[in-house]
């Protein structure tokens, strides 16, 4: 895979994936969305299924990694660092894409934040926020729901023809949404540097009313904690298996 296509597909993919992930946010939590209330559930579906199209399309540019940790896990388990910064900087590029694309699609609630009556914070469309904050609660919550994705992200490439087949990438959306299920309740499990960080820079960026903090005091958690996430899943994937 050139540099080019390895870019483009980390463009491409990262951003179908935000669209879908925070655009089932939005549609759950905005008012005047039909699917207003729709709950955490339907949330995990949404970001499981955005991992799903968004890795499909990117696979056949760039392997469609769409995750700085586990890119990083990848490049641990193989020695192969060359090509790791194009595609975090693909990554980074396409999750603020997503997220810009986002909001496109939801102008209108996102405008009727103006009325102070229904005026909500909007931070949690774009990225996470903790349930209860606590440093080290919060950053072993990463750690771990990124060891529980990278890791048998490693493993599914000892099943032969997972690859081959395009299975993997569905087993991994499935992965996501339990994930989402099982590990998001403490921080919103961003368990992917990029997916918070471009969408947050975004949400900083954007005109919204009254759309609230971007609370970059917290924005470093769901960064290094994935990260950490990503390496000792690389680490632990190379001494067991």
């Amino acid at each position: 895979m050139s540099n080019g296509d390895i870019f483009l597909g980390e463009v491409i993919g990262t951003a179908i994936l935000i669209l879908f992930g925070a655009g089932v946010v939005a549609a759950v939590v905005l008012n005047y969305s039909k699917a207003k209330d729709a709950g955490w559930v339907v949330i995990a579906f949404g970001w499981g299924f955005g991992v799903m199209a968004g890795a499909y399309t990117a696979a056949p540019l760039s392997g469609g990694q769409l995750n700085p940790a586990v890119t990083i896990g990848i490049a641990i388990d193989t020695g192969v660092w060359d090509k790791v910064h194009i595609y975090i900087a693909g990554q980074m590029v396409g999750a603020i894409l997503g997220a810009v694309l986002c909001w496109l699609v939801y102008f209108a609630q996102f405008q009727a934040n103006a009325d102070k009556d229904i005026a909500q914070p909007t931070l949690g469309i774009f990225s996470t926020a903790p349930a209860i904050r606590n440093v080290v609660a919060n950053l072993i919550t990463e750690i771990i729901a990124t060891i529980a994705l990278v890791l048998p992200i490693l493993a599914f490439g000892l099943t032969k023809g997972l690859g081959v087949s395009g299975t993997a990438i569905l087993i991994v959306s499935f992965l996501v949404v339990g994930i989402g299920l099982s590990l998001g309740g403490p921080t919103g499990y961003a368990i992917n540097p990029a997916r918070d960080l471009g969408p947050r820079i975004v949400h900083a960026l954007l005109p919204i009313p009254n759309k609230g903090t971007s609370d970059w005091s917290y924005a470093w958690i769901p960064v290094v904690g994935p990260l950490i996430g990503g390496v000792l899943s690389g680490l632990i994937f190379n001494a067991a298996f």
